[in-house]
């Protein structure tokens, strides 16, 4: 029989010491709808198109129409997949960057109506809208705004206005015919005009990426969040279109919450056999479960159905145990609190009680208030600190060694405003074993400069890193030099990324201090792709010297 455990509530306003408490401030907090969005935890990528037949990650038009006969396509299966593992929307890729619609279309023969499937009378993202119904799930829409990496910008500027037309038209149609829309995807942002369109079709939609986003992206594609994660930036940023994690500030005057998305196979979006064969294990997913919803993000999980219409059978095995796996470790606290506004919560045992994990959730419609804390466990007589951290927002996942301890305690250490904690409690996670920390890899020397490059102190220095990221993801690239070296005696003026010979969107180069930058290699840029990175330097002394290093982020 369970112990039964006597609970606690430690309410204090005041301390009896230093106020933890800030100087009451205006802090971002969510509206209605980025709340109810957020609330969501979990959410099903669907990503399907041509490029499922061709075995690649982008749709090259070599795949005639009359091909694209999916007979077993099921929208239900689709959604019992994502109920499966505790999934609350779906998010559709409609169109990708090949430009083939789901939907049929007006503006193109590149759609479903041009194919065998349903006799040409088919409409996928019909069918999807009918099952969400059916299975209580929300509907989100991707749609992409134009060629790769282009934001919706045309090569050839005679061209936008027309390209405009037909992309505005595109995306009336999907958000006009299906019902409530839940988030619209801008994948790369969208510099075409289009807040018209969301503000009367999808009003209650959040939009990700373009000048009318009100969420952001990790900034890699592989479901994690870094720590601590804010959910907060400033209106300035968020403006750009194009902010990620990289400009969450805990104090910004504006709310966008994190999405991180990963692909169910390593570094791919598209299925097809050989890439069925790279798909995470469960606990690499439940690391990432920790590191996105634990972190208090959203957690955006790729399905990838096959040339059938079904999300291949181990595929959906894999994704009921993922769920089945959550469930087993978060359904049954040990002890929780709740509801309370304070700096402490307690929890009291009548017995010692194993615990090795707590989860502390804010109400976060207040603001992210909480900026520092710490957890004790009571053992043999004294206070044990069993975990500490910054920022916890919606959700925050610890865990530590496994102890028995008669009461257990949250502590707020510093805080925005007075703290609301929305629930704190206390779970024995049996078998648990902490997740390896993979930390950087090998710092690796891509590039070096020399006094003969500079001509009247100024150099131009274009890097090829393709041979240094072999795999998607968030790579740290350092200027250091290595003679005469250091702030005052040389700088950067400028820096662009190029994928392909093409501008990157400024989303994928990170400036994190004056010789440190980021760069996203996201999934959708595969092996072969050109990744380059072009400086402009400028030196003080004759004699200056450095080079290029690189590594890929944790």
């Amino acid at each position: 029989m369970k112990n039964k455990i006597t609970v606690l509530l430690f309410l204090f306003f005041l301390l009896t010491g230093p106020n933890v408490f800030g100087q009451p401030t205006k802090l971002a907090t969510p509206t209605p709808d980025q709340y109810s969005w957020h609330e969501q935890g979990r959410i099903m990528f669907i990503t399907y198109g041509p490029a499922t037949w061709q075995g690649r990650e982008y749709d090259n038009h070599s795949t005639p129409l009359w091909r694209i006969n999916p007979k077993q396509l099921n929208t239900d299966q689709w959604c019992r997949v994502a109920k499966s593992w505790g999934a609350k929307e779906i998010l559709f890729v409609a169109k990708h960057v090949g430009g083939f619609c789901w939907w049929p279309t007006k503006t193109t023969d590149y759609d479903i109506s041009h194919t065998p499937y349903e006799g040409g009378k088919g409409d996928v993202l019909k069918q999807l809208s009918v099952s969400c119904k059916k299975y209580g799930l929300n509907l989100g829409i991707y749609v992409y705004p134009g060629e790769l990496g282009s934001a919706g910008k045309t090569k050839d500027p005679s061209q936008q206005a027309r390209y405009d037309k037909i992309y505005r038209e595109q995306l009336r149609e999907v958000l006009s015919r299906y019902g409530t829309i839940k988030e619209v995807w801008f994948d790369g942002s969208c510099m075409i005009p289009v807040k018209d369109i969301l503000a009367k079709y999808a009003p209650h939609a959040v939009v990700f990426q373009g000048p009318e986003a009100t969420i952001r992206w990790a900034g890699n594609e592989d479901g994690i969040l870094s720590y601590p994660a804010w959910n907060s930036l400033t209106g300035k940023d968020l403006k750009t279109g194009v902010a990620t994690e990289a400009q969450s500030n805990p104090n910004g005057d504006a709310w966008a919450p994190l999405e991180a998305d990963v692909p169910l196979y390593t570094h791919y979006w598209f299925w097809s056999p050989e890439k069925e064969k790279t798909s995470l294990t469960l606990s690499q997913l439940m690391k990432i479960y920790y590191k996105s919803v634990g972190y208090g993000g959203v957690m955006l999980l790729n399905a990838t159905p096959d040339t059938t219409g079904l999300i291949p059978a181990a595929d959906v095995k894999l994704y009921a145990a993922l769920g089945q796996e959550i469930k087993h470790r978060f359904s049954h606290p040990a002890g929780q609190v709740a509801h309370i506004r304070g700096n402490m919560a307690g929890i009291t045992f009548q017995s010692p009680t194993a615990i090795n994990h707590a989860i502390t959730m804010e109400d976060y419609r207040h603001g992210e208030r909480i900026r520092s804390y710490e957890i004790e466990g009571y053992e043999n007589g004294q206070w044990r600190k069993l975990a500490e951290g910054i920022s916890v927002g919606r959700k925050k996942i610890d865990y530590f060694p496994t102890i028995k301890v008669t009461r257990v305690r949250l502590r707020i250490l510093q805080a925005a405003a007075l703290p609301y904690i929305r629930s704190f409690a206390v779970y024995e996670v049996s078998g648990f074993k902490p997740f390896p920390d993979n930390g950087k890899t090998d710092w690796k020397e891509c590039a070096e400069w020399s006094p003969n490059l500079f001509k009247g102190g100024h150099c131009r220095l274009k890097v090829n890193l393709t041979p240094y990221i072999p795999e998607p993801g968030q790579y740290e690239v350092k200027l250091v030099p290595t003679q005469n070296g250091g702030l005052n005696t040389f700088h950067v003026d400028s820096v662009q990324l190029y994928f392909q010979g093409e501008r990157s969107s400024p989303e994928f180069l990170i400036k994190e201090s004056p010789l440190d930058y980021s760069v996203n290699q996201t999934q959708q840029v595969t092996r072969e792709t050109c990744t380059e990175l072009e400086f402009y330097l400028t030196r003080d002394k004759q004699n200056e010297r450095g080079g290029i290093i690189l590594t890929k982020k944790e």
